[in-house]
């Protein structure tokens, strides 16, 4: 499923701030739902921090700078940098993963009811 985010990156203090509280928010719940996740300037701010000139940072800048990419090979390009990310670059990129797939459930989601 092709995926885009719309507005501008959100700034790195931006970033760890949302990530921090989200996590926090997300611990305290037994089940937290999809829902509950980074906002789309975040996930575009998390992907910005993590972009380079691998294939995997690739994939993270064309998300970053508006572009649409495959929702698979986004997970894909954010748990393949997950190994080389510090602890709370390891967390933001959780948090992307998990925007992702609150993405794509809600898409599923509005077809299934369309249908």
């Amino acid at each position: 499923m092709k995926l885009a985010a719309r507005g501008m990156p959100a700034t790195d203090v931006q970033v760890y701030s949302e990530v921090a509280r989200l996590l926090d928010r997300r611990a305290a719940l037994k089940h937290p739902p999809f829902s509950l996740t980074v906002s789309d300037s975040v996930a575009l701010g998390i992907a910005r921090l993590f972009r380079s000139p691998s294939l995997s940072g690739e994939v993270l800048d064309r998300f970053a700078t508006g572009g649409s990419v495959d929702s698979d090979e986004l997970i894909e390009a954010a748990r393949f940098e997950q190994g080389y990310a510090s602890a709370e670059g390891y967390a933001a990129l959780r948090c992307l993963v998990l925007w992702v797939h609150n993405r794509t459930h809600r898409t599923e989601q509005r077809s299934s009811h369309a249908s």
